[in-house]
């Protein structure tokens, strides 16, 4: 006869309206969009080795109301549904599909009984810290011209602007079918694009000291951006896999 234990012996409470189980990190996601999800994408959930459970916004989010440089109401309650869903479902941790998120970190954090990382972005305060105090964190984002305006860095702990660069990928033919969700990118090229990026914001500016990239389509290029300059590089799933790491705990295996 199996008889199960977990180490634990407590009763284990089901709140009504909880249907799954086991997904510890929720994911609010834009869409529907027609971009490629490639394995790396934070909407490929085979980008994890743990299960991840989406939740997308109840409405149609255009990519200039992503970029607006002012924090859409519209947007926040959105977000705040969608995170509440996932908390509902048993999540442990909400996080954004979408760096520009950040817009609207502290009211969705402010309303949920979770952690909520809705960004990348929020990486680069532990980044800069960890860096020399004349080094400098490469943000390549998918507006340069955005980021640079919008709230998301304030909201995210960046307060000296002065030890950050901001690298824009909009202007790149294959950048440019992404923000248009054309539905369709050559891999190859954009890895290009991104890593010439890098490349040419290490030349300009010798003092980068790592990488933060901002987009979710950004992931799958990371390790090419690091084989070319050499730098650590985070993004958004360095992010969600030491959120995980802190919501999920684990006994450790060994011995003495």
């Amino acid at each position: 006869m199996y008889t199960y234990t977990s180490g634990y012996d407590e009763e284990v409470f089901w709140p009504e309206g909880r249907m799954i189980g086991g997904a510890a990190i929720g994911i609010i996601q834009m869409g529907p969009v027609r971009i490629p999800m490639i394995p790396g994408n934070v909407c490929n959930a085979s980008t994890f080795n743990f299960p991840v459970l989406y939740q997308r916004l109840e409405g149609l989010v255009t990519v200039e109301m992503i970029f607006s440089t002012k924090p859409n109401p519209q947007i926040i309650r959105w977000a705040i549904n969608a995170a509440k869903k996932l908390q509902e479902q048993g999540c442990r941790a909400i996080v954004g599909n979408c760096g520009y998120f950040a817009n609207y970190q502290p009211q969705v954090a402010a309303a949920l009984d979770v952690p909520c990382f809705l960004s990348s972005l929020m990486q680069v305060p532990i980044i800069m810290r960890a860096l020399k105090p004349n080094q400098k964190v490469g943000i390549i984002c998918a507006s340069g011209r955005a980021l640079s305006a919008a709230p998301a860095l304030k909201n995210c702990g960046v307060d000296d602007l002065s030890r950050v660069i901001i690298i824009g990928a909009e202007d790149g033919p294959e950048m440019q079918n992404v923000l248009e969700a054309k539905g369709y990118i050559n891999n190859v090229k954009l890895g290009q694009e991104l890593v010439g990026l890098a490349k040419q914001a290490v030349k300009q500016n010798p003092d980068i000291g790592a990488f933060l990239l901002e987009c979710t389509e950004l992931p799958p290029y990371a390790w090419a951006i690091q084989k070319a300059v050499r730098l650590p590089v985070f993004d958004f799933t360095t992010l969600i896999n030491w959120v995980y790491n802190g919501v999920v705990r684990r006994p450790f295996a060994g011995f003495v």
